[in-house]
Formats: C-alpha cells, sequence, structure tokens
C-alpha cells in the first residue's frame, strides 16, 4: 500500500488558513485531518475533540516530554501541537492528511518529513490581516499587536515553502490549493 501524502497548510494568524482548510475538507472527501492540541481557552462554539484537543499546560508539557507531538510551538504565550500517532496511523494507511499549523510546527515537519508538501497562505497585504484579526474579536489588542509581530518574521519565511498562495479571493485560493494537491497525488502514480 502506498504511504498518504502529508500536507501542510501555514501562514500567520488570521491569514484565512482555518477557513481555506475547511472549505477544501468540503471539495476533496478523501483527504483526512488531524485534531491539534492547544493550552489556549476554547473560543466560542469550540469543542474539545473537535477543533482541538484543549490541554492544560503541565499535561502539554508531559505529552510534548514523551515525543507525542509531531511539531509543536509556542506561540503569543499557549502552547499548540500536532498528535504524532493518528498521522502517522492515516499516512501508513494510505490516507492523505491535511494539517493546519503555524510556521515554526510547519518547519519543524519538513524537518522530519521531507516529503511532505508545504504551502504557505500569504495575505493581501499587512493592513487586511490586521484588519482580519481585530474583526475576529478572540483576542485583545495586546495579543493582536503581538501577532502582528509574528506575523511579519513569518512572512519573510513563506520563501521556504514548497508552495505559496494569496488569499485575497477565498474561492480562488482554495481552488488553488486544490490544485496543488490534485497535481502532486497525480505525480505521484506515474
Amino acid at each position: 500500500m502506498k504511504k498518504g501524502l502529508l500536507i501542510v497548510l501555514s501562514g500567520p494568524s488570521g491569514v484565512g488558513k482555518g477557513t481555506i482548510y475547511s472549505h477544501l475538507l468540503k471539495i476533496m472527501p478523501d483527504l483526512t485531518v488531524s485534531v491539534s492540541a492547544t493550552t489556549r481557552s476554547p473560543r466560542a462554539g469550540e469543542k474539545d475533540g473537535v477543533q482541538y484537543y484543549f490541554l492544560d499546560r503541565e499535561e502539554f508539557i508531559r505529552k510534548r516530554a514523551n515525543g507525542e507531538f509531531l511539531e509543536w510551538a509556542e506561540t503569543v504565550g499557549n502552547f499548540y501541537g500536532t498528535p504524532k500517532a493518528p498521522v502517522i496511523e492515516k499516512l501508513e494507511n494510505g490516507k492523505d492528511v491535511l494539517l493546519e499549523i503555524d510556521v515554526k510546527g510547519a518547519h519543524q515537519i519538513k524537518a522530519a518529513y521531507p516529503d511532505c508538501v508545504t504551502i504557505f497562505v500569504l495575505p493581501p497585504s499587512e493592513e487586511e490581516l490586521k484588519k482580519r484579526l481585530v474583526g475576529r474579536g478572540t483576542e485583545t489588542e495586546a495579543q493582536v499587536k503581538a501577532r502582528l509581530e509574528l506575523a511579519k518574521s513569518e512572512l519573510s519565511e513563506s520563501v521556504l515553502f514548497d508552495y505559496r498562495i494569496v488569499n485575497d479571493d477565498l474561492d480562488r485560493a482554495v481552488r488553488e490549493v486544490a490544485d496543488i494537491i490534485n497535481k502532486i497525488k497525480g505525480e505521484r502514480k506515474c
């Protein structure tokens, strides 16, 4: 059985990668997902085990020390990570896995799994990124400022990714990512 394809969708917070991710899952039902873990508090409507596994800091640190994460990062005071076992199991069973993770995590995965496909989502502009972050209404002004500072360094790292797309039109951005995935899957069959 051929191993599945590991696809990493990344970019700065507020760029729309979560929205692209959810649209991809609707139009590409053969993609499987992995639920990430975080120490941040759930946002309105989020459920444990669905959007994230919500862990306390001690549990996250223990799991990290045990090597249970494929990747992990601390962002704006919270830990985020991808549980390793479910991803490896899906890939070994020939399933394609789509991950939506931050830039630090994407670099960790690329280093450990060089055959993965990394796609960086860019905002149309820094001004639009700020507007999106503020518009979410989920973070304090200080957190938005911290995320914007982090975004500046992350944007400079976009050149290290296999593909880059600009999310200035959601439908087009989703089509571009789907086309990239289909192209690579087609090449792997040859």
